[in-house]
């Protein structure tokens, strides 16, 4: 599990805009709230990287 922070930097994005993401929904990024903390599993940031690779099957 990946924190905001972690899941930002992950991804090569600021937290800034992971929140934004989260919080208008533009990408339906799996997260899981635990009181006021967000989490990521690895294996929903690696499906959405691989939902957004474009061109050829390597």
């Amino acid at each position: 599990m990946l924190d905001n922070a972690a899941a930002a930097e992950y991804l090569g994005i600021s937290t800034g805009t992971l929140d934004v993401w989260r919080s208008t929904k533009r990408y339906a990024i799996p997260f899981i709230k635990v009181g006021r903390l967000v989490k990521y599993r690895q294996s929903a940031l690696d499906a959405f990287l691989e939902s957004r690779t474009h061109g050829a099957e390597v």
